[in-house]
């Protein structure tokens, strides 16, 4: 009986991406790296469950899911999230950022001071700064008060940051240029709390963390994974939980969190390591025809 392995996601580590594996295990993700698995052929999509804990009914969650999570465990992981705004008295000081993804398009938003630059690898930030340094709610405030002042989100849909990957600026001062000058002028803005403590502009950029020199555009991009469908091809970039592979059919995104919750195995036959078999909707405008939104 072939061996079957659950992905847990996607997650940055010192030494750079890896994939994460049921019992710790995990796979680095470097460049040109060879990437391939099956999904069991009799196997559902399961919710993962929430904080830790396995979900109690083993529920069945929908493949074009990215938090493979019931509606139940779902809820319960929202009750104690900081991103959902449920936690309010939480002591650890927090940064608050802004976070360049390409032109025009800059978010705000907050993170917990210990977890350093790794929200921002997870949320695939190009580049970013620190705006200021405080309590949780101090936090809270100035990202309002930037939201309102600056005209940025706190969210930006994947779907927009994958499409402008393949096109950014190859030198670093133009990427961090928008970055410079929203950081100045939220630095003088009215409304800024007293307990939050300015952080002086630095820019940190993870162009070339990601391998985005030279990456070509995508043809399309996985929808979801079926029962039996494969996905094989080479590391060509990786971007928040995106990896950008080029396959037997173009060049592909997969998002790996629709990788939680499936059954997976190695893949078997002759062309395993290109072979794309699963739904993948095709980018307007891009490619040949030869990935399309359906079976191959």
């Amino acid at each position: 009986m072939a061996r079957v392995w659950r992905c847990t996601g996607l997650r940055w580590g010192a030494d750079g991406p890896l994939l994460g594996w049921a019992g710790g295990r995990g796979s680095p993700l470097p460049r040109g790296k060879a990437v391939a698995f099956g999904v069991v052929s009799e196997g559902r999509r399961t919710c993962v469950g929430a904080r830790g804990n396995p979900c109690p009914v083993r529920a069945e969650v929908p493949g074009r899911s990215t938090g493979a999570r019931c509606e139940e465990c779902a809820r319960l992981d929202r009750a104690h999230s900081v991103a959902a705004d449920t936690i309010a008295d939480d002591p650890r000081p927090y940064h608050v950022y802004l976070a360049w993804f390409g032109p025009g398009m800059v978010k705000v938003g907050i993170t917990a001071v210990e977890r350093g630059s790794a929200r921002l690898l997870e949320q695939g930030a190009v580049s970013f700064g620190w705006l200021g340094r405080g309590p949780l709610m101090a936090a809270r405030r100035a990202e309002e008060v930037l939201r309102a002042a600056l005209k940025v989100p706190d969210r930006i849909p994947y779907a927009e940051k994958r499409g402008v990957r393949d096109g950014l600026p190859a030198v670093v001062e133009e990427r961090v240029a928008e970055l410079a000058v929203l950081h100045g002028r939220a630095l003088g803005l009215a409304g800024w709390p007293e307990s939050l403590e300015p952080v002086p502009f630095q820019a940190v950029d993870h162009f070339g963390v990601f391998g985005l020199d030279g990456l070509p555009a995508a043809d399309g991009v996985v929808g979801e994974l079926v029962a039996g469908g494969a996905v094989g091809g080479e590391v060509l970039a990786v971007a928040g939980p995106d990896l950008h592979l080029a396959t037997g059919r173009g060049v592909v995104v997969l998002d790996t969190r629709l990788m939680t919750g499936w059954e997976l195995t190695a893949p078997a036959g002759a062309g395993a390591h290109d072979a794309l078999t699963v739904p993948v909707r095709q980018l307007k405008g891009r490619g040949d025809g030869s990935v399309q939104d359906g079976l191959f």
